[in-house]
């Protein structure tokens, strides 16, 4: 199993978070984890929230809500 770094890590590469990366987070989440797994994940939300990284969920929402 990849580590919350590990995808962080992908995900600002690729500047994408898809669905199933979301998903693997959420449940690496529920578990305890340490320090580095920690600030990557902050790194990751700063990310998401300044636009450097593209929400697969969110997209996949905003084409719902269009066609409604």
């Amino acid at each position: 199993m990849n580590s919350i770094h590990e995808i962080v890590q992908q995900v600002l590469t690729t500047g994408y978070l898809s669905v199933s990366a979301e998903e693997q987070l959420r449940r690496l989440l529920t578990r305890e984890y340490g320090r580095e797994d920690f600030y990557a994940f902050m790194k990751l939300q700063q990310a998401a929230m300044t636009g450097r990284v593209k929400q697969e969920s969110r997209e996949m929402r905003c084409l719902s809500t269009s066609r409604a």
